[in-house]
């Protein structure tokens, strides 16, 4: 078994964006979803919910990105 990034999706509300995908980004979304329902035992009803918890996933992990965010967040910054 594979160890993916993402675990079980929260129960949450969802909210309505649009965005297009190239076609093999969204080929690989739907594979996901299906590695992660058989991993998780969860089905992913749709695979465009795994997109916000993918994006959260990728920027909690990218350092520079944590780094901009906290000198953003510095008493005196008025950013």
């Amino acid at each position: 078994m594979s160890k993916l990034k993402l675990g079980p999706l929260p129960d949450d509300k969802p909210v309505k964006v649009t965005v297009e995908l190239p076609a093999s980004v969204h080929r690989d979304l739907v594979v996901y979803a299906e590695v992660l329902g058989r991993e998780t035992g969860q089905p992913v009803a749709d695979p465009v919910r795994l997109i916000v918890p993918m994006l959260e996933r990728f920027m909690a992990t990218d350092r520079g990105f944590a780094k901009a965010r906290r000198a953003a967040q510095l008493p005196g910054n008025t950013h």
